[in-house]
């Protein structure tokens, strides 16, 4: 078989004993209260038995209780069942991952390279797309044309990775050209309904479970209150499905070969490295709607969502079987996700990435002044300056800048300037031609050079 399955039974890693549900209920209860979370959901599938709890309030204004079955925006976790589906079609013959796009969307007529494959592993190029409030208004064809061009490409299709809403929105109308059903029904039928997973989505007049707000802190008030969901209806196959956590489980069951809903072979398929996708800061490769992450000499699989005030997070072990999903339904719920996973493996040895692997030491910071200059990703641009003692800064379409550390492997860090915390941010790019810095890889996202400083 070509591609990596779940190891036998036999073969996986021992898991130590899960904690008892009170125990890791009194620690989920404490880290939403420690970040100001209002509800948050945590299901832990050890290979053999589940685990689930759940806390708080779904809507800090109804004060509606968060329970198992809350659904929550999930925001970008919506791009692995919106891929497992097109998998899905690939698998029944109606397509080729290796088609030419155009060939099932003339609205991609001038990157005629682009394949399905380059869609799902964002390699394709494609710029992120418009924000949610400027596609508001939109078609689906007149965004693909718009977003989908020549003169917005960013790199040749298979040459690099680039993460991109822009794509889904392709692989979302490839869906709806294929089956003759909307995204949403697409996607329910194909993937959502077979797992058990009751459908959600943005939008929705008459949600047919309950479904959670996301949140944000005001910090004049200093009260938590309900966020308002913009994703543009067009944007729907890169963000709009809501699930709980226990759903996460089972599409993570299945991304690893442990449901008959995705055969085998064709879960590993979606969990294979695709050539070209380095992700930089996002995780260590990606796959077909999957996101990779090395820890303890084995690949986890999954993905990482925000919605306007919520944070979502699935990861799943082929080799033990574990999977572990968590909604909270706040921005500060990502820094819970970290904390309650670091309470994971004291609790009971089960060691949960949710970053890429620490890779080797990169030396020294260097001073690296040739990187001054702008870059573009479709409409958003990176300026990158220079201070008065040389030290690059970055700007985001104007925002405050923030200063960068560059070393000499040419990736940079992103440093806080409230309170100089360092985060991994991404890498310059050389052409291979020239030499010269001709792109910016941040936070998965690249931009290509537009002029000097």
């Amino acid at each position: 078989m070509p591609y990596p399955t779940a190891a036998p039974a036999t073969d996986r890693p021992s898991i130590p004993s899960i904690p008892s549900h009170q125990e890791l209920r009194s620690r989920l209860d404490s880290l939403a209260r420690v970040h100001r979370v209002p509800g948050a959901q945590l299901a832990v599938h050890t290979g053999t038995h589940i685990l689930s709890v759940h806390t708080g309030t779904a809507d800090a204004l109804t004060n509606a209780p968060f329970t198992a079955e809350t659904a929550v925006p999930l925001g970008s976790v919506t791009k692995t069942a919106t891929a497992a589906a097109v998998l899905l079609l690939a698998d029944d013959g109606d397509l080729d991952l290796d088609e030419p796009v155009v060939e099932l969307l003339p609205d991609l007529r001038e990157i005629p390279e682009v394949t399905v494959r380059h869609l799902l592993s964002h390699t394709a190029g494609l710029p992120t797309g418009p924000d949610s409030d400027s596609a508001a208004g939109t078609t689906v064809s007149r965004y693909l044309s718009a977003v989908c061009t020549a003169r917005n490409t960013l790199f040749p299709p298979g040459t690099g990775f680039s993460y991109s809403n822009a794509g889904y929105v392709a692989a979302g109308r490839i869906l709806s050209e294929v089956t003759g059903m909307t995204w949403q029904e697409a996607v329910a039928a194909l993937v959502l309904e077979p797992l058990g997973i009751v459908p959600a989505f943005l939008g929705d007049a008459a949600p047919a479970r309950p479904v959670a707000s996301g949140h944000a802190f005001n910090t004049a008030t200093g009260l938590v209150r309900p966020a308002h969901q913009n994703l543009a209806p067009v944007e729907a196959p890169a963000g709009a499905l809501l699930a709980s956590a226990e759903d996460l489980v089972a599409l993570g069951r299945a991304v690893i070969g442990g449901s008959a809903v995705l055969p085998a072979a064709l879960a590993g398929r979606m969990r294979r490295p695709e050539p070209a996708a380095d992700p930089g800061a996002l995780a260590d490769s990606w796959g077909l709607g999957l996101a990779l992450f090395r820890q303890d000499g084995r690949v986890w699989c999954g993905h990482d969502g925000n919605a306007q005030g919520t944070s979502c997070h699935l990861r799943a072990d082929p080799d033990s079987g574990v999977v572990v999903a968590f909604t909270g339904n706040a921005g500060a719920a990502t820094a819970l996700w970290r904390d309650i996973t670091a309470e994971l493996a004291r609790l009971t040895g089960i060691r949960v990435p949710t970053a890429p692997a620490a890779g080797p030491s990169r030396g020294a910071a260097v001073a690296l002044p040739e990187c001054a200059g702008t870059y573009r990703n479709g409409g958003t641009e990176y300026a990158v300056k220079l201070d008065g003692d040389g030290s690059p800064t970055l700007s985001v379409d104007g925002d405050y800048p923030i200063p960068l550390v560059c070393y000499p492997d040419l990736s940079c860090d992103l440093v806080d300037p409230a309170t100089g915390r360092v985060e991994p941010g991404g890498r310059f790019h050389r052409d291979p031609a020239t030499g010269a810095i001709d792109r910016l890889q941040i936070s998965g996202r690249t931009a290509r050079r537009t002029g000097t400083d």
